[in-house]
This record gives structure tokens, sequence and C-alpha cells, in this order.
């Protein structure tokens, strides 16, 4: 006999109804309760990586619009638009099309300036949620492959932002060009080859403009979005990590479910990220094509410079001398089949700086791990001070960029601040060597001076601002506790040990593990240990002594007389 089945359920509205059908074919409402209930916290710093999702959202918005009008073409053609001073100027196709949609598509210029404002903004988050990420200790395990993912995203970022850039073929993009060119021809022996097959043909060629295009609407967009499919695939793994409070552990997160209260405030984010990108669009004008002219390989315009994220490589070629004392960058080197130019004052510069920082971003966390030799699951984020050597490692790899950055605009510094443009170079170039070590040194340092206040406002408290005269005639100030809640954020940490080298299970030690051991030594024998509860005890036993109490009531009774 046949159990009759349940009665399936009748949805009583039109949309009840179409939602029924959908997800008794997909069982979608499973998926949409579990991650409904997912739970991430809720911190100021967390936002960054919210805002690089959000301008890239609004940078495929702003991009499809203006592929409908763009055209890729570097065929010539003389311009007949509304912008009288290039009228019957020969120019490029694309150049053309640019300028029409500045002056003749309606919304055209601020769709350009809101593309342009939202990709500045996409690689500026994109560099500080990593920045946020790696001094926080988010990307020890289980999330190595989650940073690496975070690594290729940043370096992908820089591509859509370069291709982007260089569409218009105006002069400035054209520049641009021109040192990637440079570049690509120091290459030894194959360089002049790879600049041929990309270019179409000696520089600028026929086809560069064509092939970036494909790239930046098509290639780069798609592994964006993948990679940001599995970064996010990663978070909800991996769950979202946490800073240190009370009943915060490394088996829970507390914060927001992602239904209602999350979605909602991450959807009112969004829309006052575009509000201030549109604000910002249409008020403040980026890359005014129309001033610079089409693209002539010839003229070099003064106080050119790429966009701040591409800026760095071009200063490191300017920072980059001809001779390093008798020594020149430039070497001709006999083939068979003839010469070849090795030049490295251009190779080095072009290569060498981009290749240290994105090799310690990638290896960061295998070697923060080798050199603690620290294999536990992290969920609980550090605070800055609490890692003072990563902390050190993190700001010495910003003053290198940044000084490498500054080098691009080294022209402008010397005409704005009425210096030598010699002058300027020598002293950025002492800073890209010297200032990391200095930025190292000075920021460890102040981290652990932080670690030994925030040890002496646990043990003995924050200053009251109350003075007290003891019966022997000592004047004191009596120090406040503090609460329970921030006490806890100020001695739960981690403090590693330096860990000597050890041997292996034959009892021989390697010249791998002695470097670690030296290494190890060199970041962690100088530490502020995290205040143990004896110690807590033993202060707050003798920090209110009952002279002091006794004082401050004979000081009351004397103001009540």
């Amino acid at each position: 006999m046949s159990v009759p089945s349940a009665t399936p359920y009748e949805a009583k509205t039109r949309l009840g109804r179409v939602t029924n059908f959908v997800d008794s074919r997909v069982s979608g409402s499973a998926m949409v309760k579990e991650f409904g209930r997912k739970v991430f916290p809720d911190h100021w710093t967390f936002m960054f990586g919210e805002v690089a999702l959000y301008c890239f959202v609004i940078l495929l918005l702003s991009g499809t619009f203006l592929t409908f009008f763009f055209d890729p073409s570097m065929a010539e053609t003389h311009y007949h638009g509304s912008y009288v001073p290039l009228q019957g100027v020969e120019m490029s196709v694309a150049y053309e099309s640019s300028l029409n949609i500045s002056f003749d598509i309606r919304g055209g210029l601020f769709m350009r300036q809101v593309h342009h404002w939202s990709a500045l903004l996409f690689v500026a988050a994109v560099s500080v949620h990593m920045l946020r990420v790696f001094f926080t200790g988010a990307f020890r395990k289980p999330r190595e492959l989650n940073w690496v993912v975070g690594g290729v995203l940043l370096i992908l970022s820089l591509a859509a932002g370069f291709t982007g850039y260089s569409l218009p073929d105006d002069l400035l993009s054209g520049n641009g060009l021109r040192i990637i060119d440079g570049v690509i021809k120091s290459v030894p022996v194959v360089g002049t080859y790879i600049s041929f097959f990309l270019f179409g043909g000696e520089f600028p060629g026929t086809d560069i403009i064509g092939r970036l295009y494909m790239l930046h609407i098509l290639l780069v967009p798609a592994l964006i979005l993948l990679m940001i499919a599995i970064h996010l695939f990663m978070v909800v793994i991996h769950k979202h990590t946490q800073f240190r409070g009370p009943g915060r552990t490394n088996m829970n997160v507390v914060g927001y479910p992602v239904g209602p209260v999350y979605a909602a405030k991450a959807g009112g984010f969004f829309f006052i990220v575009f509000g201030i990108i549109a604000i910002i669009a249409g008020l403040f004008t980026i890359n005014p094509i129309w001033n610079y002219g089409p693209y002539d390989p010839s003229p070099v315009s003064a106080g050119t410079q790429p966009d701040w994220y591409i800026g760095w490589v071009d200063g490191a070629l300017r920072l980059m001398p001809g001779w390093i004392g008798n020594i020149p960058m430039e070497w001709n080197i006999p083939f068979p089949w003839g010469t070849n130019t090795l030049s490295f004052n251009v190779l080095f510069p072009a290569l060498v700086p981009a290749g240290i920082v994105f090799t310690l971003l990638f290896t960061w966390p295998w070697i923060e791990a080798w050199l603690t030799k620290d294999k536990r699951v992290h969920n609980l984020l550090d605070r800055p001070r609490n890692a003072p050597f990563r902390t050190g490692v993190g700001v010495a790899g910003i003053i290198f960029y940044c000084t490498m950055w500054a080098a691009a605009s080294s022209d402008l510094i010397a005409t704005h601040f009425h210096v030598s443009l010699n002058d300027v170079t020598y002293w950025l170039r002492f800073l890209v060597i010297f200032g990391p070590l200095i930025g190292f040194a000075v920021a460890r340092r102040i981290a652990l001076a932080l670690q030994r206040k925030d040890r002496e406002i646990v043990l003995h408290g924050v200053e009251s601002g109350r003075i007290v005269r003891l019966p022997h005639g000592e004047y004191i100030e009596v120090h406040q506790p503090v609460d329970e809640f921030k006490r806890y954020k100020l001695v739960d940490f981690d403090s590693p040990e330096a860990i000597p080298a050890q041997p292996d299970a034959r009892g021989k030690i390697s010249g791998k593990e002695k470097l670690r051991g030296r290494l190890s030594r060199f970041f962690f024998e100088d530490r502020v240990a995290p205040v143990t509860p004896r110690e807590l005890e033993d202060a707050h036993h003798h920090e209110t002594p009952a002279e002091v109490e006794a004082a401050e009531e004979d000081q009351a009774s004397i103001t009540n007389r």
C-alpha cells in the first residue's frame, strides 16, 4: 500500500509562485539560507576590500557604456568634431572616438571620468586591503593561497589600469607605451622581435591599440572576476578573520549575519562609494586628452607622468644611472649572428624592483612560517605593534615603493621647489637604498615602544591627573586601572621568541637551518612579552596601598570641611 505524498506548497501571490517555481528546480533556498547565516565581523578596516569590489562593479558598468562608442583603430583620419582647437588635425580613429565621447556623446565625458577615477580608486583599495592583510597577519595558515590570489589580483588591477590608460592614443599614453617598448627591446636577443610582434611593426606600429583593447575589455576583466570569485569562495570556506577581544577565539566569528544586517549595510555602502566617485568625476578633471593632442613619436611633453600605480616603474628608470663608478650599464655582447646590446640601465630598473616586491609578496607567508616554525591555524588578527618585525618589513616596502613613486615626479619636484634636478635624483637614490633600512629600524623600535607602553598601562593603569600626598610627605599621581575589555585587548597577543637553529633527525644542523636561526634571532631577540596573570595580580596588589587610600580619605574630609 503506497503512502500518499504530502500536499505540495502553493504560493498565494504571483511573485511567490515564480519564486517557488525557480526554487523547486534549482534548490536555491537552501543555498541562500546557508549563506545568509554566514557571520562577518564588523571592523572599519574590512571595508577596503568592499571598496575594491564596488569600484570594480562601477568599472564594469562605466566601461560597458564606453565600449559602445570607442573605436580601437589606429587608422589615420582627420578630426572634424566639436573641439575647435584640434579640427583638421591628423590623428588615429581611436583618439578621434575618445574626443567624440568627451565632447559629442551625452554624458560621455562624465562616464570617462567615472571610469578613470574608479580605476584609480580600485587599485588603491586593492593595495590598501593587501597592506591591511599583511600588517594584521591575515595571510597566515590557512589563508596563504588566498594571499597569493590577492597578489595576482593586484597585478591584474595594474594590468587593467595600464591597458585602459593607453587606449585613447593621445600624447601622454603614447609616451607610456614608448617606455614599455624600450623595456621590451632591452631584453637580450628576443626583445626586438617581441616589440615587432606586439606593435605590429616598428613602434608605434598599427596593431597595439586593438590588442590592448581586447586585453582590457575581455581577458583582464575575466581574470579579475575569476580571482574575485576564488577569493570570496576562500573567505567563505575559511571563515572571516577578526581582531582579538573578549569572546573571540580561533574557533568562532563574532559579528553580523549576511542577511539581513550585513547585506543591507553592504548595499548602502555601495551607493555611498558610487556617489563619491560620481561627485569626484563631476567636479575634478582627470586625463584631459584634448590638451595633449594625438600621439606623435617625435615630441615628449614636459612634466608627463603615468597614473600613480605605474609611476614606480617610471621612477625606477629615472633613478638608474648610466654608469656605476667606472662600470658602464650598457654592454655590447658579440654573438655568432652579430653584436647585441645588453642595456642594464633599462632592464635592471624595469624588472628587478618589481621582481623583489612581488617575490617577497608571494612568498612572505611561507617565509614567516619558516622563521617562527608556526604551523598553527590563525583566525585572530594581530595589532601591527604586536608584530614588530613584520611591521618593520611592511614599512620598509612602503618606503621602497614610495621613493620610486616620488622619483617619477623628480622633474616636477625640482621645478616646484626650485632645486637642482641632479640633487633630487641623488637624494632619491640614497633613499631607495637606505630608506627601507632606516624605516625598518624606526618602525620596529616604535612598535616595541608601543608594546612597552601597553604593558605599563596594563600593570599600572592610565594617568588620572589626581595628585595625592602620602603621610610621609611624598606626592604621587594615582593611576586609574583600565577596564577588563581594554585590558584583554592589551594582553591577548602572540609574541614569538627567537628559536635557535635546530638539529635534524641525524643530529646535524644544515646551512639553511643556521640561516633561519640567525634571522630568527635578529627578528625576535628583542621582544616584549605579554603580561602574565601573576604579574597583573602583583601589580594591582602593590599599586593601591592602604596609605594611598588613607591619604585620599584625609584629603576628601579636608575638602568637605
